[in-house]
């Protein structure tokens, strides 16, 4: 991911250069050697280039969001893809688990399956003693529970993607600053004088964007993930009740 991150950034920034009009015979020649010699050069000696071009301190802060916003990304998926069950058939054994055994060894049968639906199960029949109605607010009640333990660290997730470009547009007007003081101790407006600074503006810039776009790609996965959850959790909710009220007919 790392390496993906960096060959953004280098491609953007030579595609950047690319842009800037420059004398045409000085322009082809110097082209043409830049391009010889990055060909030269191992692909993660460029990415470390351009790392170290686009400033240590931003880039390392942009790379430390990326790193802890995929940490949690991935914790979130692997916990949301083992809280997945197959709802249908869970609601068919419960249904079988009453009809053999009672309300018991349904119980047994949820206490004993993974995932947030099996758990509201359990929670709801727990209450099958204490009415219908019970049942009903046990669900909803424990529901919102569930809710809570599967939107847990997404508020990270979307802070890590709100602070990424903030440290790339910050690197970007520190980059403009250092331009400007080059120019001022050089009294010239030439390339050359204002390069350096201009490479750390747009490398950061590049890099802050490349890593929100990354997690905001995990976080719509993660929140579409999590709505065919709830979905999942409610349906399977109305078929209990219905369960119940029909083995107390």
């Amino acid at each position: 991911m790392f390496l993906a991150v960096m060959g953004f950034i280098a491609i953007s920034a030579q595609y950047v250069s690319a842009q800037t009009p420059e004398p045409a015979a000085e322009t082809t020649t110097a082209v043409a050697a830049d391009e010889t010699v990055q060909q030269e050069i191992p692909i993660h000696q460029q990415l470390k280039a351009k790392f170290i071009e686009g400033g240590a301190g931003f880039m390392a802060a942009i790379l430390l969001t990326l790193i802890l916003g995929l940490a949690i990304a991935i914790e979130r998926i692997i916990y949301l893809n083992l809280a997945s069950t197959n709802t249908e058939k869970l609601v068919q054994r419960v249904e079988d688990a009453i009809a053999k055994g009672g309300i018991e060894e349904a119980k047994e049968l949820c206490r004993n399956t993974r995932g947030p639906i099996a758990a509201i199960f359990y929670q709801g029949l727990c209450r099958t003693d204490e009415g219908i109605d019970m049942v009903e607010k046990s669900i909803a009640s424990y529901g919102s529970v569930q809710m809570s333990q599967l939107e847990s660290g997404l508020s990270w997730i979307n802070l890590f993607i709100s602070i990424a470009p903030m440290l790339g547009f910050l690197g970007t007007v520190v980059g403009l600053v250092m331009a400007f003081d080059a120019i001022e101790a050089a009294g010239d407006i030439s390339p050359n004088v204002v390069a350096g600074g201009m490479k750390v503006a747009l490398i950061t810039t590049v890099g802050g964007l490349i890593v929100a776009i990354i997690l905001q790609l995990f976080y719509s996965y993660i929140i579409s993930k999590m709505d065919s959850i709830t979905l999942a959790m409610e349906d399977a909710s109305i078929s209990l009740v219905d369960i119940l009220v029909k083995a107390k007919k």
